[in-house]
């Protein structure tokens, strides 16, 4: 009695190539899924970062503003209030001098920054017209005129919430009682539509002493 082979046919050259064809496909799709969780995860990393940053930033400026007090040479607490730029006097490091201090966004960087003057040794203290130093608080804000990084209101805030027109006049000036920070933050402003905002208000105290 004969004893049938079976013979095994091997993988033609089309079913390898198709084969081939199949696992490249495989690769490729989860190579752009894994760059794409990558992107996605790099993104949000660096908005919770520099949201951190801006919001520890919120905090010191509202902090400091809650001890803006009277210059050394006299002047009023606060010397300049508009949208993007806010000049007061505060004893910013402790020291038992009051500084001037200039909060800024610097929009052609998207930085919030702070430029502090220190008052000079004369009778009565002169202050430069500039900054004698200037730090960055935070990055990539994107505030525009519909989103002002400062508003100023009056005692009348928790009632009727209404912002001072800006730049607040010199003789305004003395009519600010609350000051609100707001940031915009956005890592990548051309690719995201949303920005994540960070905003407190400061209730200036030792302004009932002075009168402009």
């Amino acid at each position: 009695m004969k004893k049938e082979h079976k013979k095994y046919k091997g993988m033609s050259l089309v079913e390898v190539m198709v084969a081939i064809g199949i696992f490249s496909i495989g690769i490729l799709g989860f190579s752009l899924l894994l760059v794409s969780s990558w992107k996605s995860y790099s993104f949000i990393y660096e908005t919770g970062q520099d949201s951190f940053i801006a919001s520890r930033a919120v905090n010191l400026v509202v902090n400091d503003l809650r001890k803006i007090r009277q210059a050394d040479n006299g002047d009023y607490p606060i010397k300049s209030a508009s949208e993007f730029d806010l000049v007061v006097y505060v004893d910013i490091d402790n020291d038992g001098e009051t500084e001037k201090v200039h909060y800024f966004l610097d929009q052609d960087n998207n930085l919030l920054r702070m430029g502090i003057s220190e008052p000079s040794s004369d009778t009565p203290p002169e202050y430069s017209s500039g900054d004698d130093s200037v730090q960055t608080l935070a990055s990539h804000v994107v505030n525009d005129s519909d989103k002002p990084a400062f508003s100023y209101f009056g005692s009348n805030y928790f009632n009727d919430a209404v912002p001072f027109a800006v730049p607040v006049a010199s003789g305004k000036l003395s009519n600010i009682r609350i000051i609100r920070v707001e940031l915009l933050i956005d890592i990548r402003p051309y690719n995201s539509p949303d920005h994540v905002s960070i905003q407190s208000i400061s209730q200036l105290r030792n302004l009932k002493d002075y009168e402009e």
